[in-house]
């Protein structure tokens, strides 16, 4: 099993948590953080048995955006050496988006600067009512850059130009009224909203989730809406002839559960 220094992996039947495991300096990313988020999304995403993926924080906060000591370096760095660590971190964030299976981030305390990339990368994002969310970076005379993809479809272009350019501090509950996060919720319902979440997910064909992401991915970015006409009615010919929406429709007619939430129950 692959052994890491910053986060952590832990396996509850289909559903894996990536614990962000560096408590002592509120979970701050640095360059093998970022490396072992990207290779544990690697690893789940094609992992078969794994249905849902959850991303949180050890400690009493999500994430603090980048390790100082990291940023000291950089600020040392070639124009090369900074592009490749912030390329880097860009296909971490674009792994995450991308990732087949649903992802679930959830946050306590703070989520700072970068770490918000983690949560507006994320299918669907849960904060508790007091945590507090800042996009700090021009305070320090830099950039939200590599994470901007990713507010920017979640809250919009103006939502996003606030965010960005005041650097404001805002709360759970004024993250989710701007779209930042899904929902916003009190400390001690945080685990149920989670396995209600996890519930819903898991009643949902694993193709059909993974393959729903991808439409969506294309369909909101990357295709015209002449060009979805055919992609779309491929998709869904596609998905009713095979395996699984065979049984989820015979499932359906036939008034009983389909064999994914059976599966789920017996283990």
């Amino acid at each position: 099993m692959q052994v890491y220094q910053t986060i952590e992996i832990i396996r509850e039947k289909s559903i894996a948590t990536i614990w962000l495991n560096r408590p002592e300096i509120r979970n701050a990313f640095n360059a093998e953080m970022v490396s072992e988020l990207t290779a544990a999304f690697d690893l789940l995403g094609s992992d078969n048995d794994t249905r849902v993926i959850v991303i949180r924080g050890r400690g009493k906060t999500f994430c603090a955006g980048a390790d100082l000591n990291w940023m000291k370096a950089a600020a040392g760095y070639s124009y090369d050496d900074n592009y490749r660590e912030a390329l880097e971190l860009s296909k971490c964030f674009h792994k995450i988006y991308t990732c087949p299976k649903p992802v679930i981030t959830l946050v306590h305390g703070a989520s700072t600067g970068g770490g918000n990339g983690l949560v507006a990368a994320a299918d669907i994002a849960v904060s508790t009512d007091d945590a507090v969310f800042s996009l700090s970076e021009v305070k320090i005379g830099l950039v939200p850059a590599v994470i901007s993809p990713y507010i920017i479809r979640r809250v919009g272009e103006f939502p996003a130009r606030e965010l960005m350019l005041t650097a404001g501090r805002i709360n759970g509950r004024e993250a989710e009224g701007r779209g930042l996060v899904n929902r916003s919720c009190r400390a001690e319902e945080l685990e149920r909203v989670l396995e209600e979440l996890v519930d819903h997910l898991m009643a949902g064909g694993p193709d059909a989730l993974g393959i729903t992401k991808q439409l969506i991915y294309d369909v909101s970015g990357n295709l015209s809406v002449d060009k979805a006409i055919e992609y779309t009615a491929a998709i869904i010919a596609r998905i009713r002839t095979s395996e699984e929406g065979q049984e989820g429709m015979t499932a359906f007619l036939e008034k009983r559960k389909p064999v994914w939430i059976t599966r789920k129950q017996n283990n």
